[in-house]
């Protein structure tokens, strides 16, 4: 029973990080077509404190989860801290399953 408690409360936690990691792309998009330099800066630091909250969470669900699980939310971590300036190639990219439909 606390196992699917667990695993519950853990993917209600992906989701709000899901969430917070598109309200950051948006900060991200908006910064970048802000011609006023104090509202750039505004939007940047907006979007520089969810990435800190997108972190923490993914801190707690890392250590929630089996230890065979956490390869893959590891991948997707470090996948979204590279790809910050990038951010509309993350949409163009398709998972490996995709790609190997042949």
């Amino acid at each position: 029973m606390q196992n699917k408690k667990n695993q519950t409360s853990v993917g209600m936690m992906i989701q709000r990080c899901h969430k917070w990691r598109q309200k950051r792309k948006q900060y991200m998009d908006q910064a970048r077509q802000a011609q006023d330099e104090i509202e750039r800066e505004r939007l940047l630091q907006s979007a520089e404190h969810y990435g800190r909250i997108v972190n923490e969470e993914q801190n707690k669900i890392d250590s929630m989860r089996d230890p065979k699980d956490k390869t893959s939310t590891e991948s997707t971590a470090s996948d979204e801290n590279v790809n910050t300036e990038n951010s509309d190639d993350e949409e163009n990219n398709f998972p490996m399953f995709l790609t190997n439909l042949n």
